[in-house]
């Protein structure tokens, strides 16, 4: 695997912006999924109210948001949530997964030292 190549064929779509919410990458499912590059646009702007104002809050306390949807017969997991590089905020990555309607649930119990 060299660099982030994997990436641009990854079944999921990832949209990374900076601190400011400028979009620094999309991969292919991205694009395909807004019907064009948003590379260096205000992610915000691509956004209407109140999701808007929940995502600056997000970006602004840095937490995390993961969510389901449900648009045009597909079930999608959205995972939203900031990236840092060498310990510093850089900004926000949002991965879009398809997944099934009905999908299976597992607890795992963590391992017990003896």
């Amino acid at each position: 695997m060299t660099g982030l190549n994997w990436v641009e064929e990854f079944s999921g779509a990832v949209t990374v912006c900076d601190a400011q919410g400028i979009v620094l990458y999309m991969n292919k499912k991205s694009e395909k999924g807004y019907g064009f590059s948003l590379v260096g646009k205000n992610i915000l702007d691509c956004h209407p109210e109140p999701a808007r104002s929940k995502l600056v809050k997000l970006m602004d306390n840095r937490t995390i948001n993961t969510y389901t949807i449900e648009k045009n017969g597909v079930k999608k997991l959205i995972h939203q949530a900031p990236w840092f590089e060498k310990g510093q905020y850089a900004g926000f990555v949002e991965l879009s997964i398809e997944i099934p309607f009905e999908m299976s649930h597992f607890v795992r119990a963590p391992k017990i030292a003896e």
